[in-house]
């Protein structure tokens, strides 16, 4: 009986055991796991200490350089950028012909680049036909002289009722002949440059001169001594800068920004970095469907770059002054596509000063400035690096590479 009792309570004290062993198992391992979240929180918790400041001392912030400032409103004056050249109207142009044709002689030999004044002597013509206009002009001044003494000897027979009316209609009208013919051939030397009031047998000339209708700069000649010239063809070509302007190419996306009398500043990279001044004075009305642009024409102001035809220009077109946040631009950092300043307190007493990277969104830049947008405010007391912001970009990255190691 007794060991029939002893093999039913054996079973129960062994499921006891098992039992009592597994919960003393499990518990170890959950106080195990336990503490291996706790020491990865502990770690996690010093990585992000590490990442949410970096910290300098005021040792290297001296031997940096660091300077600091604040955020100012200032009047940041926006652009539009154009492309173009320098322009003339067509009135600047001009081609030098001769009046008639004949040969060429006498020629100062200029060239291409030459300036030269109004009314100045390029060379002369020479044509045995203006030896013969001149003495028909000398026949028919000579003969409108005498039939000019036989209308008034008729007209007195007339009156003296001596004289034949027809006679007196005849000379009438050989004298308007010979004035009308005389007055077309001063009319044909005027035009050719030969003047008819000092003019006599003795004066008759062979050549004629051609003259420089208008002060300029030579940008191309084609003539020389002995030539065969006509008016068909230019000797010469003559162009003045007397009304140089601006001949601008603006995208069709900005050209509802461009008004009349707005300033621009403008570079002919081909003459240096001088940066010279005009005003937008014309806008055109004709689309460029291949460049997507409309023609903006403006006029020079102050000092006038040298004049080089069809010389490549960069420009901007200044819009209206508004006023904005803006920094200096050596604030600003760049990180990937991401823009940033630092900030921190620069007084404060402790040996180490604390930077916090605030997120910004950058605009134009003028004169050393950009106006911003701040994603991220600025704490209460703290001040911008404004001098040096990427040797403090350049530490943060050190200090990041040391903590991975």
């Amino acid at each position: 009986m007794k060991n029939i009792k002893f093999l039913l309570i054996w079973p129960v004290l062994a499921t006891l055991f098992l039992l009592t062993s597994c919960k003393e198992h499990d518990e170890d391992d959950h106080a195990t796991h336990s503490e291996v979240v706790d020491n990865q929180h502990d770690a996690h918790d010093e990585e992000e200490g590490h990442e949410e400041g970096l910290h300098l001392t005021s040792e290297q912030i001296k031997a940096i350089g660091l300077e600091f400032g604040t955020v100012a409103d200032m009047k940041v004056n926006d652009y539009v950028k154009a492309t173009g050249t320098l322009g003339l109207p067509p009135s600047a142009y001009a081609s030098v012909t001769p009046k008639a044709a004949g040969i060429v002689s006498g020629n100062r030999k200029f060239v291409e680049g030459n300036a030269i004044q109004k009314g100045a002597i390029i060379a002369y013509i020479e044509n045995p036909d203006f030896i013969i206009k001149q003495q028909e002009y000398l026949e028919a001044k000579a003969q409108l002289a005498f039939k000019k003494l036989e209308l008034k000897r008729q007209q007195k027979l007339v009156q003296a009722q001596a004289g034949v009316t027809k006679n007196l209609e005849n000379a009438q009208a050989e004298v308007n002949i010979l004035e009308a013919k005389t007055m077309g051939l001063g009319k044909q030397l005027a035009y050719l440059g030969i003047s008819t009031a000092a003019l006599t047998p003795e004066t008759i000339r062979q050549k004629i001169p051609i003259y420089s209708p208008m002060t300029g700069y030579i940008t191309s000649i084609n003539l020389h001594n002995g030539m065969y010239a006509n008016p068909m063809n230019p000797l010469m070509e003559i162009v003045s800068d007397g009304h140089l302007h601006l001949e601008l190419d603006v995208f069709e996306k900005d050209i509802a920004k461009i008004k009349i009398g707005q300033k621009i500043s403008y570079v002919i990279p081909a003459l240096g970095s001088t940066v010279y001044d005009g005003e937008v004075s014309i806008i055109g009305k004709e689309f460029n469907m291949d460049s997507k642009t409309i023609r903006v024409h403006g006029h020079l102001d102050g000092q006038k770059p040298k004049f080089f035809k069809d010389l490549f220009i960069n420009a901007q077109i200044w819009l209206n002054d508004v006023t904005e946040s803006a920094i200096p631009e050596s604030a600003i950092v760049k990180d990937g596509a991401s823009l940033f300043v630092y900030a921190a307190h620069p007084d404060a007493a402790q040996e180490e000063v604390e930077f916090e990277k605030l997120r910004v969104i950058a605009g134009t830049t003028i004169n050393g400035f950009t106006s911003v947008k701040l994603l991220d405010p600025i704490p209460e007391g703290m001040k911008i690096v404004t001098k040096g912001a990427y040797y403090v970009y350049a530490q943060s990255k050190a200090g990041e590479l040391e903590h991975e190691h």
